[in-house]
């Protein structure tokens, strides 16, 4: 790939001076504001809902949905895209049903939620679970993949630079607090899918002129629809005895029908609606302002698809035709994570200075909106509780400053010399294998917790170890220890020669004994739990206004699965 312009560099140089001199404007006039750790952390009744909107995207959206999802639109297509439009549903759940649970009983953090609603023990483990898993595994895989990314964007050089400026660009906008984090992230988001738009645009352009259509965008992405209308498909078709090694793999990411009784909805509730780097966003709001800001995140998913997923599609067929033979691997065939590279390649001199910014807007938002999620954990459910009680709401945000500071610290030695191994095991597998075991336990947790009064401690904790166990045993063990075959699930035969359950199936299996079971242990419990939440129905009533945007959510997903289905 070319290296940069003189342009490219300007414009990326205007991207910075812009995003740090609004988040010190924003830092210096909430300084003398900054009474409480409630306002750094939460920037409580300071996010307007666009602010809340744009930052869960933003914090949403990182290096690994652009080399991720593009690369699985370049080898299963538009079928990728029910992640973001599922999560669309998603939060319109978490909108009118998990926020006004969370909200009406003051709840700061996740692990306070689990200490009000079951016990100490519980939220002590999840506390330690989440600070673990933030640090090791989702500031590393984001700081690798995002350095990796913009390392390739400029040729292959600088990777330890580029960690080390991440790093500290990440560090300056974590350090104002979550009002600096949430405004800045609006122009991340805007900078995001400018430039993700310009990618889909050149993307689409490339298609037309191969196929010697002119430069027409529409006419581009008609051909895509003509060239390989299976990648258009959004159900994955059930293997058969003829079906290729290539479609039995496409099945097992993503398994038609099934995904959508199952994983699919577990990875996007656990997600949006039990996770302290997504919620904290809304917590520090009111019902309407938060419900307004979720919905519109909801809109935004929406668009994500094709600033992500549709250059993968377009680099399949470009390929596919014979152009990019250049991005081959050394085996000969086409490296899917390269896809989003592939069609950066061919962007003008400026263009690469936008994409780079939107690149670096994506990745920073992430590191900074988790880094602000772990310095909440470890300050408010760590330091504050078990070190230090009597800590001044000063200290306790000078705690969380410091808690910022090492945590990216940490990610920066760990990704120095990939001791974790992202890059061979790729960042979406590394995520998934660390977080996906772990979520229909949490799920099952959080929801009966909210919506059953008679859940137990006993069967948190219950359900937390059962849930991590049977995903494990699903995953890994079940095909060889009741068959390929029972009347839960089908295996099939993964690349490797093994019988394999698809990933989403396993996590549905997991959840459902996970329930059943934490039902029956609180059975066993008192009738009568004290720690049950208190409901309201007119809790869960809503706004004409915020009616209409689900109204309408919900009509622009169904016609998308209509005309892809």
């Amino acid at each position: 790939m070319e290296k940069f312009a003189t342009i490219d560099y300007v414009i990326f140089l205007i991207y910075f001076v812009v995003v740090a001199g609004y988040g010190y404007w924003v830092y210096s006039k909430q300084k003398k504001e900054l009474a409480s750790s409630k306002d750094y952390f939460l920037a409580e009744g300071s996010l307007t809902w666009w602010a809340i909107g744009a930052s869960l995207i933003a914090s949403n959206i990182s290096a690994e949905q652009f080399i991720g999802m593009s690369g699985n639109g370049f080898t299963v297509g538009i079928a990728v895209a029910a992640y973001e439009w599922i999560a669309a549903i998603a939060l319109i759940i978490v909108a009118v049903w998990f926020i006004p649970v969370y909200l009406k009983n003051k709840i700061f953090t996740m692990p306070q939620f689990l200490k009000q609603r079951y016990n100490e023990t519980t939220s002590l483990i999840m506390a330690i679970f989440w600070l673990f898993l933030y640090v090791f595994v989702n500031l590393t895989s984001i700081l690798y993949l995002g350095a990796l990314a913009i390392s390739n964007l400029g040729g292959g050089e600088y990777f330890h630079v580029i960690i080390v400026a991440l790093a500290v660009f990440s560090i300056v906008i974590t350090l104002g607090g979550m009002k600096v984090i949430g405004f800045t992230d609006v122009i991340q988001v805007v900078v995001l899918i400018i430039g993700g738009f310009a990618t889909t645009y050149i993307a689409l352009t490339l298609v037309s002129e191969h196929f010697g259509l002119g430069k027409d965008v529409l006419a581009g992405f008609k051909q895509l629809m003509v060239d390989s209308p299976k990648h258009f498909n959004l159900i994955v078709d059930k293997p058969t005895a003829e079906s290729s090694q290539e479609d039995v793999n496409k099945y097992l990411m993503l398994p038609g029908i099934g995904m959508y009784l199952a994983g699919i909805w577990i990875v996007n509730l656990n997600y949006w609606g039990c996770n302290q780097y997504i919620t904290q966003r809304a917590l520090g709001a009111d019902l309407k302002t938060a419900r307004t800001g979720i919905l519109f995140a909801g809109f935004l998913k929406l668009l994500m698809p094709i600033i992500v997923m549709l250059p993968g599609i377009a680099a399949y067929v470009l390929y596919k035709n014979g152009a990019l033979q250049n991005e081959m691997a050394p085996g000969g065939n086409f490296n899917p994570d390269n896809a989003y590279s592939a069609i950066l390649g061919f962007l003008p001199n400026g263009m690469k200075g936008l994409s780079l910014a939107a690149l670096t807007a994506a990745i920073v938002a992430s590191l900074a909106g988790k880094a602000n999620s772990i310095a909440t954990i470890f300050t408010m459910d760590i330091y504050n509780k078990y070190i230090d009680k009597g800590a001044s709401e000063r200290k306790l945000i000078n705690v969380g400053k410091i808690t910022i500071i090492i945590s990216i610290l940490v990610s920066v030695f760990f990704t120095w010399d990939d001791l974790l191994g992202i890059g061979g095991a790729g960042g979406f597998t590394f995520i998934q294998k660390y977080t996906g075991f772990i979520s229909p336990g949490v799920f099952a947790m959080f929801l009966l917790g909210m919506f059953w009064k008679r859940t137990t401690g006993s069967a948190a904790i219950v359900g937390l170890i059962t849930g991590f166990v049977l995903s494990i045993v699903f995953n890994n063990y079940a095909p060889a220890w009741f068959g390929p075959e029972t009347f839960l699930y089908t295996a099939y035969i993964n690349s490797a020669g093994e019988y394999e359950i698809p990933f989403q199936i396993c996590m549905g299996l997991a959840f459902m004994f996970t329930m059943i079971i934490m039902v029956l242990v609180s059975l066993f419990g008192p009738k009568e739990n004290p720690k049950g939440l208190e409901l309201d129905s007119k809790m869960f009533k809503v706004e004409p206004s915020v009616m209409v945007m689900i109204v309408l959510t919900i009509l622009i997903v169904g016609a998308l699965y209509v005309k892809f289905w």
